[in-house]
């Protein structure tokens, strides 16, 4: 039992290597990423202690170049989803008992491994599997999850410091249980540190988990389980399955010891799952816990005042870096009539320079989107946009699919401010643009907020405060994270919390306490020191 009061390492936020020419960040990354490309790996389920192989497999390969194999990876059968919960649920009685310190020294450790001897493996990895620049690759797979790890373990201490007041006959204090279950972990492919954030954040705070990364990042999931297992992550506390979601969520969400689900991805499917839940509500020995992170159609809007260059280079930026593939992603942007022509001819003069191809050549902004179900839907948006009256294509509408999942920077341009293209999660680099007239200022915050039924990120461009207040309280609802003079992506551990409301998600705030505390169930305990020995109270008297 614990023999003090600990104190951890104060957490603070990993710094983001250059990866400049002739850097050693930049030979280790490219030695890395040469070496698992020309591998072929093979990535069992782990449950409990075993590593399990079903023999039944799927291929892994890179979205900028789809017909190279970079491994296989086993899918599961029901008795493997049945097994990981009975594993989670036995591995339950040790874990949730094991001291708070103990927990965090496995989890700190996580951190360091990756952010020493794991660093050019696991962005390499999420490189190849996701196809991120380095950049992206390097803020997300190793920083952001670095981030994560360190934060959430003080995080944690200072919910276990959240303690009740007490008197000298009564000492009143609260523990901060892990769920009575098991929690179900579900995760996208567009970020590691999320991969691995979700199945950590709630077994750090004493739960055990079945862990379901998304088929697009099994690959680079591989070295997050690599680096658990090596930081001490004991067996069956993170439990690792792969194959069809339909068949693996049913059999979880059928199950009485079901606590809780940590799930980022698409809004329809956690619409889904929520209704399951609560489908299945008589069937839990508890109310599960229900978090998720869901889409975006996140804005952009620049008042007359603002400046032209800043506008552009954070558009740029924040609607095609990893190709729009993010929930915080800038997909609509609202422009004043007055400043548009310029803004017009700096987008297309820093259009002009950016470089696609493979990440592999530091040179190139874009890379490729996920699969080819990402890369048909957003051809079939950019070509109706070619069609209609109501829409232009000012920059990009090219693709290619032929090597990679290769979707130029897109920019469309309407006359229609609910046009599809302006209300529809597309997930992908395809910004569209209203031109607004300079005296409608107030009626165009009004419509931002009318237009999307998401609430992520949004960000405003002004110099003049007086607007700035204006857009701030015309739209508190349309974004849990909110940028003055910033693109609306990049949201920090510590720094931003974050998530949205409205079909945006539950907007428990990853990077946060408030997260983590959604992965515990407080008990409050009283202790009389001396116990009354009469029914009586004074007012009883005569």
């Amino acid at each position: 039992m614990p023999k003090g009061f600990f104190n951890v390492p104060k957490a603070v936020n990993e710094p983001v290597k250059s990866y400049a020419p002739n850097s050693p960040e930049k030979t280790a990354v490219l030695a890395a990423y040469r070496k698992m490309w020309n591998e072929t790996i093979e990535v069992p389920m782990y449950i409990g202690k075993e590593e399990v192989r079903t023999g039944n497999t799927n291929n892994m390969s890179a979205p900028h170049d789809h017909q190279h194999i970079v491994g296989t990876y086993h899918l599961a059968e029901k008795k493997h989803i049945d097994q990981a919960i009975v594993e989670a649920l036995e591995a339950r009685k040790k874990w949730s008992q094991m001291p708070w310190e103990q927990r965090a020294a496995i989890f700190l450790k996580a951190a360091e491994l990756i952010a020493g001897p794991y660093r050019a493996r696991i962005n390499a990895a999420t490189m190849i599997a996701q196809s991120k620049t380095i950049f992206q690759a390097e803020i997300d797979a190793s920083c952001e999850l670095i981030d994560f790890l360190r934060f959430n373990v003080e995080f944690m201490t200072q919910i276990y410091q959240d303690q009740p007041k007490s008197t000298s006959d009564v000492w009143n204090r609260v523990e901060y249980r892990p769920l009575e279950g098991f929690v179900y972990a579900i995760t996208p492919f567009n970020f590691t540190a999320i991969a691995a954030n979700l199945p950590a954040s709630a077994a750090l705070m004493g739960n055990t988990v079945v862990w379901k990364p998304s088929d697009s990042q099994v690959f680079s999931a591989k070295i997050i389980i690599d680096v658990f297992r090596e930081a001490g992550v004991p067996d069956g506390v993170i439990n690792v399955v792969f194959g069809d979601p339909a068949m693996i969520s049913d059999t979880i969400f059928n199950h009485p010891d079901f606590a809780g689900v940590h799930y980022t991805g698409s809004t329809f499917v956690f619409k889904e799952i929520f209704k399951k839940i609560g489908n299945n509500i008589h069937t839990y020995k508890t109310y599960p816990r229900i978090v998720g992170e869901t889409g975006g159609k996140d804005f952009i809007i620049a008042h007359p005042s603002a400046n032209v260059k800043q506008v552009v280079a954070n558009s740029i930026r924040g609607a095609f870096e990893f190709q729009g593939q993010k929930c915080s992603a800038a997909s609509r942007a609202y422009f004043p009539k007055s400043l548009w022509n310029a803004i017009k001819e700096e987008m297309g003069k820093e259009l002009a320079s950016i470089k696609m191809g493979s990440p592999e050549d530091f040179g190139n902004f874009v890379t490729a989107v996920i699969h080819e179900g990402s890369f048909n839907k957003l051809a079939s948006f950019i070509d109706q946009a070619k069609k209609d009256a109501d829409a232009e294509i000012i920059f990009g509408g090219n693709y290619d699919k032929s090597k990679g999942y290769f979707i130029e920077p897109t920019v469309i341009v309407t006359t229609n401010p609910k046009y599809a293209t302006m209300e529809t999660e597309l997930f992908g680099p395809v910004l569209t643009i209203y031109v607004y007239e300079d005296a409608k200022w107030s009626e165009t915050l009004k419509l931002i907020d009318e237009t999307s039924e998401y609430a992520l990120t949004g960000a405003v461009f002004s110099q003049d405060r007086y607007a700035i207040v204006e857009a701030a309280n015309a739209l508190q609802n349309s974004a849990g994270n909110f940028y003055i003079n910033d693109k609306p992506t990049g949201a920090v551990v510590g720094m931003q919390p974050f998530g949205g409301a409205r079909a945006s998600g539950t907007n428990d705030k990853a990077g946060s306490a408030q997260n983590l505390l959604r992965w515990v169930s407080p008990r409050t305990i009283k202790e009389t020191f001396v116990t009354p020995t009469d029914y009586r109270y004074p007012f009883l008297g005569e």
